[in-house]
């Protein structure tokens, strides 16, 4: 017997081989068919004892390699002499190694996603039932949106031309409701119609079609995205790998590009298909877990129509959004009722709700920002003389037409940074506060900004003409809860302005004046145009009363 590490072998006249079928080269047990003398119950299992000792009893265990040394010897056999003279042929002992095969960390991951499969996923069957009245439903009852072609695209000229279409609606579509995207869009198409159209066009001019949407950088990598694709010069993309490397094209724009223009078999997961899915299964985890999210792709996948993947994930999206809603699901009227767990759940016990899929997620607690924007006014005449009185109608003017002439006032813009929060979009002068602040800090901050970025210093270049607090409110970003405090300032520059055109070129801030036409005009973030309603409507309010006649006091003599 030859025993090692509580494992034992019975001798006998064998070689080394490698089994067919083995995904590495490990040399393992070979025995001809005559023999009899070597036991090896399976390719991976043999006996194990709990000492070398032949005596014991043995059992079967499996899942282990055996890995042996070179077998030179097998070839060069030892002789020697007895004490009798006999020569003995003794054949060398063989050095056998046992290694345990241990599980990585890709077959434990694999064998987690089979799991999940089994737990979690669809039945052929199912999954053929919910396609097709899915599928059904879809085609009934789908909403009448700009971006959805009913013709099939034919030419490489109409594809590229649907796909750019998919792009920007669905770009759009994040984090806002379609019947705002809906004007929007045909805005954005009547001016850029194709993806070379686009390529064109200005930053700015991008952001000022954009204004409103909010999530301003979506706009930037639409931009971006367009001009690289028609730089490569090959075309536009077609497939969920090729896209994913346009700048701003993630997983789900991808998807569902490559799904709905060029009916690639790809799947597309979105908040309102995580929930169809979520309810499907009556998966309890956190949607907004990386490992959840990755294994409702994966069940999303299974779902996928080889047929038409285009419109099934637009009916996966379409029943999220108006069927299988967050609060008020219409279960009676949902075509894949029959196959929803959550649903069966309710009904063998009312007080798991259907709303109760997926897990909602815990709200980040917003950040409180505090800031003081002052809304810069240049009055457009020059001063005869230092001390000489303004027209308070032209510095209330602003657009309105004052005694049959248009004032030629003008309002500073500054160009915020090209990275973080609206990044490369146009306000008002602004500053950021550590908190809460009354007026007079305010008003010191603000002096201080402007004096040492545009040089207006109200005591040596520029006289104000008009100061006015004009009020406050809230603005709500996705993370920050910021507080907005609002100040009109009219300024007469000394010398007509010569001092501010000349300060352009020292100073890395990129700022510019606009009259109030063009203003008007612009597009400006929601806050920015809520802040100069807000100077408008005061304006409106000073001057008529400031035009209103006041009442002769009527004078009374006594009698004496």
């Amino acid at each position: 017997m030859i025993g090692f590490d509580g494992y034992f072998l019975k001798e006998s006249e064998c070689g080394l081989e490698q089994f067919e079928g083995l995904s590495s080269p490990w040399p393992a047990l070979w025995c001809p068919p005559s023999s009899t003398s070597w036991s090896l119950l399976r390719r991976f299992e043999f006996a194990k004892v709990a000492s070398p000792s032949p005596s014991a009893s043995a059992s079967k265990e499996s899942g282990f390699c055996l890995c042996f040394s070179t077998m030179e010897g097998n070839k060069k056999q030892k002789q020697k002499k007895t004490n009798n003279g006999k020569v003995v042929v003794e054949r060398p002992r063989r050095s056998v190694r046992l290694q345990a095969k241990t599980p990585t960390h890709k077959q434990k991951a694999k064998e987690e996603d089979i799991e999940d499969i089994v737990k979690w996923g669809f039945s052929r069957d199912e999954t053929q039932k919910i396609r097709e009245s899915l599928l059904e439903w879809y085609d009934q009852n789908k909403r009448d949106l700009p971006w959805r072609y009913t013709n099939t695209a034919e030419s490489e000229e109409e594809e590229t031309k649907r796909a750019y279409g998919v792009w920007v609606s669905e770009v759009m579509l994040q984090q806002t409701r379609v019947q705002t995207v809906i004007q929007y869009y045909n805005r954005w198409m009547e001016k850029w119609s194709t993806l070379q159209h686009l390529s064109l066009a200005s930053l700015e001019e991008v952001n000022e079609m954009w204004a409103g949407l909010g999530y301003y950088r979506r706009a930037r990598f639409l931009l971006e995205g367009a001009r690289m694709i028609v730089a490569k010069g090959s075309g536009f993309p077609k497939t969920v790998s090729a896209l994913k490397k346009i700048q701003g094209i993630g997983d789900y724009t991808a998807g569902a590009i490559a799904s709905i223009a060029f009916k690639e078999v790809v799947p597309v997961v979105d908040g309102n298909v995580i929930r169809v899915i979520a309810r499907l299964r009556a998966i309890s985890a956190n949607p907004k877990d990386s490992v959840t999210v990755k294994k409702l792709w994966k069940l999303a996948a299974q779902l996928v129509d080889p047929t038409r993947p285009g419109d099934f994930n637009q009916a996966l999206m379409e029943l999220g959004a108006t069927v299988c809603t967050s609060l008020n699901p219409s279960c009676s009227s949902c075509p894949a009722s029959g196959h929803c767990r959550a649903l069966s759940i309710f009904r063998h016990d009312s007080l798991v709700l259907v709303t109760d899929f997926p897990l909602k997620g815990v709200r980040v607690k917003q950040r409180q920002d505090f800031s003081a924007v002052c809304v810069v006014e240049l009055l457009g005449g020059q001063r005869t003389s230092e001390g000489s009185q303004i027209d308070s109608r032209e510095v209330l003017g602003g657009l309105e037409k004052l005694e049959g002439r248009q004032t030629n006032n003008r309002f500073l813009l500054v160009k915020r940074p090209d990275d973080g929060l609206l990044a490369g979009l146009w306000e008002f002068p602004s500053v950021l506060l550590d908190g809460e602040a009354d007026l007079a800090t305010r008003r010191e901050v603000i002096d201080h900004f402007l004096k040492n970025n545009f040089g207006l210093d109200t005591k040596q270049t520029c006289n104000i003409a008009f100061r006015k607090n004009v009020g406050e409110f809230v603005h709500i970003f996705s993370h920050i809860r910021l507080k907005i405090y609002v100040e009109l300032l009219v300024l007469h520059l000394k010398g007509g302005g010569n001092h501010l055109s000349g300060i352009q070129d020292k100073e890395t801030m990129t700022w510019k004046y606009v009259d109030g036409e063009a203003l008007s005009s612009m597009g400006l973030t929601s806050s920015v145009r809520k802040v100069y309603t807000m100077v408008q409507k005061l304006k409106q309010e000073k001057l008529s009363f400031s035009f209103t006649p006041s009442k002769k006091r009527s004078r009374t003599t006594r009698k004496k």
